[in-house]
């Protein structure tokens, strides 16, 4: 019997499994804004901006989104907690104004199980030539 040939099928084996693991924190997928409004008029995802809501009144807000901010994400999730309720099932969608807020909730949500992607930032939704809107 020859030792080295069955060491290194283990050796493959156990190296398989590692790369396996997750480590660290999820890595957000990243969806383009044109992908982002296909998936979100097929009903299988919904579009949130993350930015605060001052932010959005100044601004607006892509045509589909739901304003949800960050800093409720961060603290006892009010909104979003009865937000991910009603749309289970559906992929999350998030976006901010540069896309590192959006992407820091798309890899939480991510851990969480949660099947989600970063859009990026506003100007890269209107960049695309993308409805955009007011809100109050």
């Amino acid at each position: 019997m020859n030792i080295i040939p069955a060491c290194l099928r283990a050796f493959v084996f156990v190296a398989a499994l590692i790369s396996a693991l997750p480590l660290g924190a999820a890595e957000a997928k990243v969806v383009s804004p044109k992908e982002a409004a296909a998936l979100v008029a097929s009903g299988k995802a919904v579009l949130v901006d993350v930015r605060e809501t001052e932010e959005c009144a100044a601004s607006g807000v892509a045509q589909p989104a739901k304003v949800l901010p960050k800093s409720d994400f961060d603290g006892d999730q009010k909104q979003w907690q009865a937000f991910l309720a009603a749309n289970k099932g559906k992929q999350v969608l998030v976006y901010c104004a540069s896309g590192r807020r959006s992407k820091a909730v798309a890899e939480a949500l991510a851990a969480k199980g949660v099947e989600s992607a970063n859009v990026g930032g506003l100007k890269d939704w209107t960049a695309a030539g993308l409805p955009v809107r007011k809100v109050e």
